[in-house]
């Protein structure tokens, strides 16, 4: 058995659709949380960017004693994972990618949708996955930047957020297609927007139960599940500390979150 937290980190607010998923499934676990606020959005940025603001969140990840760290940022998985956990072997690492395989399976038009950033839709990784998982399907991939700044200012509720998420998905409706899986972790936070627009007989599908199945498995197989009655969460984000604030309480449906600023 371990105590020690469990680490999540994502370029802003968006991982919290991962930790979410983890603390229903493990409410025993410590959880620690990081928000590189001030860099996000990792989408756009060149790979040896994505490399180096990730690294700098997992070094503060160890340094602050994680037994495990969820990299729940699909820009990071698919630009370099295997070079993180080559970086740092001495704690598990879990990344999150597009639920390709999962959306192929239940389709029954296969036709399928994958919403990402701009990065991971020009990704080799997501390429790997659609050859090997989606093969048998019309795959329509659109990767977009113009979504994650207004949900991680707060602003998904504003008209202009809402004209854009029409543009962003006319793909998947003039396809179409009957399953589309969210390749971003800010993506499940406007989940409801997104059925609104795109209908109610496509599913939606996103990574976060799959990560948080995973963590459990990872944290059996290794003997290191906390046995603590009364968990704590921690929010750090690089950022401004009082929106950070106010959205951390909003979306985990909480008061008096303890934050942190880096």
């Amino acid at each position: 058995m371990n105590n020690n937290p469990i680490g999540i980190f994502d370029s802003g607010i968006g991982g919290l659709s991962i930790l979410k998923e983890i603390k229903n499934l493990l409410p025993q676990e410590n959880l620690l949380y990081i928000a590189d606020s001030k860099n996000c959005p990792y989408g756009g940025k060149n790979p040896e960017e994505v490399y180096t603001l990730a690294q700098r969140q997992i070094s503060y990840l160890v340094e602050h004693n994680v037994k495990l760290i969820v990299v729940a940022c699909n820009t990071v998985t698919v630009s370099c994972i295997d070079k993180l956990r080559s970086d740092f072997p001495s704690v598990p690492i879990i990344g999150i990618v597009p639920v390709v395989k999962k959306a192929s399976e239940i389709s029954k038009l296969k036709r399928i949708g994958i919403l990402s950033t701009s990065t991971t839709s020009k990704s080799e990784y997501q390429a790997d996955l659609i050859s090997k998982y989606a093969s048998d399907c019309e795959v329509v991939s659109v990767g977009t930047d113009e979504l994650v700044p207004s949900i991680e200012n707060g602003t998904t509720n504003s008209l202009d957020f809402v004209e854009i998420l029409k543009k962003v998905l006319k793909p998947f409706k003039d396809t179409q297609i009957d399953a589309l899986a969210l390749g971003c972790s800010h993506f499940p936070l406007v989940k409801d927007k997104i059925r609104a627009i795109i209908g109610s007989d496509v599913y939606i599908l996103d990574s976060g139960g799959a990560v948080a199945r995973q963590v459990k498995r990872v944290l059996e197989k290794e003997n290191i599940l906390s046995t603590v009655l009364t968990p704590e969460y921690t929010y750090v984000t690089t950022g401004d500390s009082d929106s950070f604030k106010m959205l951390v309480e909003q979306i985990m449906g909480i008061e008096n979150a303890t934050i942190r600023s880096i």
